[in-house]
C-alpha cells in the first residue's frame, strides 16, 4: 500500500513538473560582445563578435541560422524582385510597392550595395562550415547543442553600409544623417517552441532572441552616436553623455571607441552623424530621455521640434506606464534617421520629429521590444496594439493642459472620459483605424490577418490588416468585455508575457481569464477569416402596450449587441444581448442608464427581437452601438429616427 502511494505521489509531481514546464514556456538566451572598426571613406567596417548561446529548449540543435539583413539591398534580391513585382499592381492610382524601395535597389553600384560576409565562424574553437544564402546564413554544425547546455560562437564579420533604401542605411538625402545601423551585424535567428524562424529579409517583420548585448564601436572621433543601450564610457566620450555639472576627459585619438552595453534585449541599433545635437531630459523616477538629431545652423524651429520630442516622452511615460505597463530600461533614444519610424530596444529611428510617430515607435517598446511577438506571423499583435496605444497616448497629450482635473491618486491624468452612448464616442482617436479598414473591406482585397506578413498579395492589405484591424480588435475587444476590463486585461497580458513572445492564442487566454468570457470565436472570426460584421433595424412594432424592435444579422459574423432607445422626453435605455458563444456579458459601462440583459443571440439565427414598455410613439430614436466600437461594415441601418 505504501509502495503505491509512494509511486501515485511521483506520478502526481512529474505530471505537475510538466504542467509548470509547459506553463513557463521556454526561452533561447543569446548573449552576444562584439568590436566594430568603422572606416568612414569607404563606408564599411570590420567586426568581431563572441556570441553565448543558452539552449533552453528540450530540443536537441544539428543547425543553426543567422540573419545578413544587408545582403538584401543587391540586385536582384528577393527583396529588389519582390518590391518590382508588387509595384506592376495599381491600388487606385499609384503603384502597390514601398515608394522607399521601389526599384533602387537594382540600380544600386557596387560601392552603394550593403553586404554582410561572414569571414569564419567557431564554436567551442572548432571550425564550423555554413553556407550563405542571400539574408540567411545556414550553419550545419560538426557537433549539436544538447538541451539545457549553452555555446560560444566566435565569428568575424566584414560589411558595407548600403544607401539607404529601407531602415538602415547611410546618406539619406531627406534626413541628412549619415549612419542609420539597424540589422547591421549577423543576427542569430530565433529558435522557440515552433523550432527555427530563418526568415529572409523580404520587406517586413522580425523575430529575436533576448539576451544581453556588449558593443564596442570605434569611429572617427568627430562622430556622434545614439542608439540601444547604456554607454558605459561616458566620461571619456562627452557630447552630453557626461554625467551633468562634469567634464569629460576626451582621449586624443584619431578615433573614439563608444561602448555600450544592453541588458535583456532581443537587437542592437547605432545611429551615427558628426552633426546631431543632443537634448536630455530626465523622468523623475525614471529612464532617461534622449534625443539626437542633425542640426540646421539656424533653425529654431527644428530645435523647437525635436525639442518637444524630448518632453512630450517625459510627459505621457506616466499615463503609458499606467495603461501598458512599467518601462524596464534605464534609457530611451529617439534618434535622427532612418526613413520614416522604426522601433529598436531602448531607441528608435525618426525621419523628423513627428509627436505622432515618436510616440507609436515608443509603444512599440512594450508590444515589440518587451513582449516580443513573432512580428512575421502576427504583425498585427505588433503594429495593431502599438496603434492603439499611440492612438490613445497622442489623444493624452493633446488634452494634458485641459483635463487636469482628472487625475489620479498616483498623479497620472487618466485622460478623456466618454459615455457608452454619446455619439460623441464616434469622434475617438480610433476612428481613423476604423474608416481604413472599412476602406479595406471594400476593396475586396482584404485577406486573413494569419497571412504571414511577407505573403500577402498586396502592400495595402498587408498595412491595413496589420495596423487599422489590429487596432479594431482591441478597440472592439473593449465593446466586447468593456472597457475597463480591456485596459486590465492589456496590463495583465503585459504583466504574464513579458519577455516570452506570445501569440494570439496566449493573449485570448488572458482576456478570457479576466473578463470571464469566452472568446476563441472573436478570435476565429476576426484574426482567421474575413467575414466582416453587419447589423440593422429590420422593423418596430406596437402590440398590447409593448414595443417590440426586430434586429437582423446581415454580416456573417456574429456580435454581442448594444440597442440604446432615446425617447422623446429625454430619457435613454440600453438594451443588451449577449452573443451565444460568448458563454457571459460583459459588465455595465455605463451607470447613469438603465440596461436591459436578453438570453444570448445564437449565431445560426438570422433575427432578434427586443422590446419596451414604453409606447411606439414615446420613441425618438433606436440605434444600435451608439459608441461607434462595433466594425459595422454598413452602419446606415443601424440607427432609425423617429419623426413623428
Amino acid at each position: 500500500m505504501k509502495k503505491h502511494l509512494s509511486w501515485l505521489l511521483i506520478c502526481l509531481v512529474v505530471v505537475n513538473s510538466s504542467l509548470t514546464a509547459q506553463h513557463s514556456r521556454w526561452q533561447q538566451e543569446a548573449d552576444y560582445k562584439m568590436t566594430i572598426d568603422m572606416d568612414v571613406k569607404t563606408n564599411r567596417f570590420t567586426g568581431k563578435q563572441v556570441l553565448t548561446y543558452t539552449n533552453n529548449s528540450p530540443d536537441t540543435l544539428k543547425k543553426i541560422y543567422y540573419h545578413l539583413y544587408w545582403n538584401a539591398f543587391q540586385p536582384n534580391s528577393m527583396m529588389d524582385v519582390r518590391s518590382q513585382e508588387l509595384g506592376k499592381n495599381r491600388i487606385g492610382n499609384r503603384a502597390d510597392w514601398d515608394p522607399r524601395v521601389r526599384d533602387r535597389i537594382a540600380n544600386l553600384k557596387p560601392d552603394e550595395i550593403g553586404y554582410q560576409r561572414v569571414k569564419s565562424l567557431k564554436m567551442n574553437g572548432v571550425d564550423q562550415p555554413f553556407k550563405e544564402q542571400e539574408t540567411i546564413l545556414e550553419v550545419t554544425l560538426t557537433k549539436p547543442i544538447l538541451p539545457k547546455t549553452k555555446v560560444v560562437l566566435n565569428m568575424d564579420f566584414e560589411a558595407q553600409v548600403p544607401l539607404q533604401v529601407r531602415r538602415a542605411g547611410r546618406d539619406n538625402p531627406n534626413t541628412g544623417v549619415r549612419y542609420s545601423m539597424s540589422q547591421w551585424y549577423p543576427k542569430l535567428a530565433e529558435y522557440d517552441y515552433e523550432g527555427w524562424h530563418p526568415n529572409p529579409y523580404i520587406a517586413r517583420e522580425f523575430y529575436g532572441v533576448w539576451g544581453d548585448f556588449d558593443v564596442k564601436i570605434s569611429i572617427d572621433r568627430n562622430y556622434i552616436l545614439g542608439g540601444t543601450g547604456y554607454l558605459q564610457n561616458a566620461q571619456a566620450i562627452g557630447y552630453g553623455y557626461e554625467a551633468p555639472g562634469t567634464k569629460p576627459v576626451v582621449p586624443n585619438t584619431p578615433k573614439l571607441t563608444w561602448h555600450f552595453t544592453a541588458p535583456n534585449v532581443h537587437d542592437f541599433m547605432w545611429a551615427a552623424d558628426p552633426e546631431y545635437k543632443h537634448v536630455v531630459r530626465q523622468v523623475p523616477n525614471g529612464p532617461t530621455i534622449h534625443v539626437l538629431y542633425n542640426d540646421k545652423p539656424n533653425d529654431a524651429a527644428n530645435d523647437a521640434a525635436w525639442t518637444k520630442v524630448a518632453d512630450a516622452a517625459v510627459a505621457v511615460l506616466p499615463f503609458i506606464e499606467s495603461k501598458f505597463g512599467k518601462y524596464p530600461y534605464k534609457q530611451y533614444s529617439f534618434i535622427h534617421g532612418g526613413d520614416g519610424g522604426m522601433e529598436y530596444p531602448m531607441s528608435t529611428l525618426l525621419a523628423g520629429p513627428s509627436l505622432g510617430t515618436a510616440f507609436h515607435e515608443w509603444m512599440h517598446s512594450w508590444y515589440q521590444m518587451i513582449l516580443g511577438t513573432n512580428e512575421s506571423k502576427y504583425a498585427w499583435m505588433d503594429e495593431g496594439f502599438t496603434s492603439f496605444g499611440e492612438s490613445l497616448v497622442t489623444e493624452y497629450y493633446q488634452t494634458l493642459d485641459k483635463d487636469k482635473a482628472a487625475i489620479t491618486s498616483a498623479g497620472v491624468s487618466t485622460g478623456p472620459k466618454r459615455s457608452i452612448v454619446d455619439p460623441a464616442m464616434k469622434e475617438s482617436p480610433h476612428a481613423g483605424s476604423y474608416q481604413s479598414y472599412f476602406a479595406l473591406v471594400k476593396s475586396g482585397l482584404e485577406e486573413p490577418m494569419t497571412t504571414h506578413s511577407d505573403h500577402f498579395e498586396t502592400n495595402f492589405a498587408y498595412s491595413i490588416a496589420s495596423y487599422s484591424k489590429g487596432e479594431v480588435f482591441l478597440e472592439q475587444l473593449g465593446y466586447i468585455v468593456g472597457a475597463a476590463v480591456r485596459d486590465q486585461i492589456l496590463l495583465d497580458y503585459y504583466n504574464q508575457w513579458k519577455f516570452k513572445h506570445p501569440n494570439v492564442h496566449d493573449f485570448i487566454r488572458v482576456a478570457e481569464k479576466r473578463s470571464g468570457i469566452e472568446l476563441d470565436w472573436y478570435q476565429e472570426y476576426w484574426v482567421n477569416t474575413t467575414k466582416t460584421i453587419d447589423y440593422g433595424i429590420d422593423s418596430l412594432f406596437e402590440q398590447a402596450g409593448t414595443t417590440n424592435i426586430r434586429l437582423k444579422r446581415t454580416g456573417k459574423m456574429p456580435m454581442p449587441i448594444d440597442v440604446v432607445i432615446t425617447f422623446r422626453d429625454g430619457t435613454k435605455e440600453l438594451h443588451y444581448v449577449p452573443m451565444y458563444l460568448m458563454f457571459g456579458a460583459k459588465p455595465v459601462e455605463d451607470p447613469s442608464i438603465t440596461r436591459k440583459v436578453y438570453d444570448a443571440w445564437k449565431w445560426t439565427h438570422p433575427t432578434f427581437q427586443i422590446s419596451t414598455n414604453r409606447k411606439l410613439q414615446d420613441i425618438k430614436s433606436v440605434e444600435i452601438d451608439p459608441s461607434g466600437r462595433m466594425a459595422d461594415v454598413n452602419p446606415r441601418d443601424n440607427k432609425l429616427e423617429l419623426n413623428w
